[in-house]
């Protein structure tokens, strides 16, 4: 039944599929690590004495294994990014990092799709990164798997193909911070909650990707995500 308090219909849950399963995690946020693998910080350019940091995607930014990414607006430079992705079951302020284990319902695999160069112009203009990656279908996200069947990866190949060729290939125990330590430090920035996700950074090797392209991750131990990347939206 409608709730007629509401002016307009209520927009859909966002929400990632659970693995072997019919059941679904309900999205609340997306956090995104920024600068978690050095490989990949030297790649950009950046310092890598310097912390990592985080930013957001909307949750119905959220794309499905299988699922079409329309090739987005204003951009002639869209980058892949594979990262482990984690899900919350709890949350809270001020997160011990011995205590962050958990929080954690379970992981999948996931790609923060870029505008580099949007981001790019952003960054050096010293605006916000909203332009260059909060745009719609930029999460594609994998089945999520319980970590009370996996355990807490803390290693395991992490790789990207693209049409059949890697792109991208690391290990998790290259992340610069943990999983535990990036929930603690999100923790201190904002309260966490359940349905929240946190994107944990990427290995290096990002690179454009184009209408047309099949894209194929997988990490170790944890899952697989492929979806495609379609034309324009009219």
């Amino acid at each position: 039944m409608t709730d007629t308090r509401y002016v307009i219909p209520p927009p859909p849950q966002a929400a990632i599929a659970i693995a072997d399963s019919d059941r679904l995690f309900p999205v609340r946020r997306i956090w995104c690590v920024g600068r978690n693998y050095v490989e990949h910080i030297r790649e950009m350019g950046q310092d890598e004495r310097a912390p990592p940091f985080f930013f957001a995607k909307p949750a119905d930014a959220i794309v499905g294994d299988g699922g079409t990414v329309p090739y987005p607006p204003l951009t002639k430079d869209m980058h892949h990014e594979v990262e482990l992705v984690v899900a919350l079951k709890s949350g809270g302020r001020n997160i011990p990092v011995a205590r962050a284990n958990d929080c954690i319902w379970g992981y999948a695999v996931g790609i923060d799709l870029t505008r580099r160069d949007l981001q790019i112009a952003s960054r050096e203009l010293k605006r916000p990164w909203e332009i260059g990656k909060a745009f719609d279908h930029s999460a594609p996200c994998g089945p999520l798997r319980p970590a009370s069947e996996i355990g807490h990866p803390t290693r395991g190949r992490i790789t990207l193909k693209v049409n059949g060729a890697i792109r991208q290939d690391g290990d998790l125990s290259q992340m610069i911070w943990n999983v535990p330590e990036t929930i603690a430090k999100l923790s201190e920035m904002v309260a966490l909650a359940p349905g929240d996700v946190i994107m944990t950074g990427t290995p290096s090797g990002v690179a454009a990707t184009v209408a047309g392209d099949r894209i194929e991750c997988e990490i170790e131990g944890v899952g697989r995500l492929a979806v495609t990347i379609g034309p324009p939206l009219p």
